[in-house]
């Protein structure tokens, strides 16, 4: 049995609102998002109903933000995508978060010198 390392201040499982929070979205984009991508987005919901993604669930909620609203996917267009996803566009995908975490890092920074 495998365990999962969780870094301190790491959940295991995020809300709607978080993702929300993470993609700076509305919460309602990310509930038509987890209806429209049903067939890869399966979150738990616990006995009252809210919904909770694992991480890689919130990995493929910064996918389909990538192609819809980066991109300028449709949302049939992106779940093709996602259908279909090859090792090219997963290694695109990973390339630009790094560049954007390089660049959010260069930025703050900037901002203590």
């Amino acid at each position: 049995m495998t365990r999962t390392t969780v870094k301190k201040g790491e959940k295991l499982y995020y809300t709607v609102s978080d993702i929300a929070t993470m993609l700076s979205e509305n919460e309602s984009l990310i509930r038509f998002w987890n209806k429209e991508f049903s067939e890869v987005l399966k979150p738990h919901r616990n006995k009252r109903g809210v919904r909770y993604f694992s991480k890689e669930e919130v990995e493929i909620y910064k996918k389909i933000y990538f192609l819809v609203r980066e991109r300028g996917y449709t949302i049939s267009g992106a779940r093709e995508q996602l259908k279909n996803s090859t090792i090219e566009t997963d290694e695109n995908f990973e390339v630009i978060n790094t560049l954007k975490t390089i660049r959010a890092f260069l930025v703050e920074l900037k901002d203590e010198i």
